[in-house]
């Protein structure tokens, strides 16, 4: 299906005109032609006519706002896509077709309306208008559980904006293409969330080039969010829509395995800060051991100096303050 477009904007201001001017012409026409001294019929039956249907013309003025198109159908044929904002006349009997007229999705200017006002508005926008907005939207779908590619169920959620770039497509090549492109979205998550572990893990390939990365969920999520929104505009090319950005909004561990991460995360972390401490520790020692040989301010023997490297390991590693002994005595 190919997009048509038409023209003319000033059509419904002269259609406007004639018709206004047509009716009172008629109307005139009716006075005299009632006038006892002429009583011409044809006239007082046209004028009559006129009067009853000519109304008719006034269904094909249309007004188009910036950012809104109007796909048009003549008896179940597709004859043009008024999409330049303007005043126009078209065939009275076309009709305008936008089968999402009355879907809605968790998007901008929807979320703040309750589950009822939400239906009640979208009713009325279906009965007064069929007109497709061409505006950058914001899609924000449902949180998913989705198990990562280690199987650890996570809950992700992203947020796409798109828009409507070719109506005819959006009209009349899937059913309903806001229904399309929120299931499409699901579908592109999850295929993409799969090949990624939450946080880095080790032997894992995430980019198919049979090398282990250290791709995730959490580190890599701008490189996740492009792939998610690559996906999702190929699928939704015949839809006639475009994807212009996608990002993730929400990620975290399904709740049934949340605390455990969390104790992992936490150990990791422990062992992590003990090595750099020991790490530390063993450094300071060695550096004391090396200044009071250098500057031979104590001589000590083997002995003393395994004692000494034990003391400075206690108080440096510790997790409390050391509590002084004084040593009155010998070692021996």
């Amino acid at each position: 299906m190919k997009e048509k477009i038409i023209g003319k904007k000033g059509s419904g201001a002269l259609m406007l005109l004639f018709y206004f001017a047509s009716t009172a012409a008629a109307v005139l026409g009716l006075v005299w032609a009632v006038q006892e001294d002429v009583q011409n019929i044809p006239v007082m039956v046209g004028t009559i006519i006129w009067l009853s249907i000519g109304w008719i013309l006034l269904l094909g003025l249309k007004v188009i706002k910036p950012s809104e198109a109007l796909v048009l159908t003549l008896f179940g044929r597709y004859v043009g896509t008024l999409k330049e904002d303007g005043f126009y006349w078209v065939n009275p009997f076309c009709v305008g077709v936008n089968p999402a007229a009355a879907t809605k999705l968790n998007q901008s200017r929807d979320v703040t309306l309750s589950s009822s006002q939400a239906a009640a508005a979208a009713t009325a926008q279906a009965l007064l208008s069929k007109k497709m907005s061409l505006k950058i939207m914001t899609l924000n779908n449902n949180v998913q559980k989705i198990n990562d590619c280690l199987g650890n169920p996570v809950e992700i959620g992203i947020a796409v904006t798109w828009r409507v770039v070719d109506t005819a497509k959006a009209a009349f090549n899937v059913d309903n293409y806001k229904e399309y492109l929120s299931l499409q979205c699901d579908a592109a998550l999850r295929n993409i969330v799969r090949i990624y572990p939450y946080d880095v893990a080790a032997n894992v390939d995430t980019t198919g080039d049979g090398i282990a990365d250290e791709g995730s969920l959490r580190g890599s999520s701008e490189l996740v969010a492009r792939q998610i929104r690559d996906e999702i505009a190929a699928k939704v090319v015949d839809a006639g829509i475009e994807i212009m950005e996608s990002r993730i909004t929400y990620l975290a561990y399904a709740p049934e395995i949340a605390a455990v991460m969390l104790q992992r995360q936490q150990a990791s972390a422990i062992i992590d800060a003990r090595k750099m401490i020991v790490d530390g520790a063993v450094g300071m020692v060695e550096m004391a051991l090396e200044r009071l040989s250098q500057n031979q301010t104590v001589v000590l023997d083997e002995e003393r100096k395994a004692a000494m490297v034990s003391n400075l390991l206690v108080v440096l590693c510790g997790n409390h303050d050391a509590q002084p002994v004084v040593n009155s005595g010998t070692l021996y």
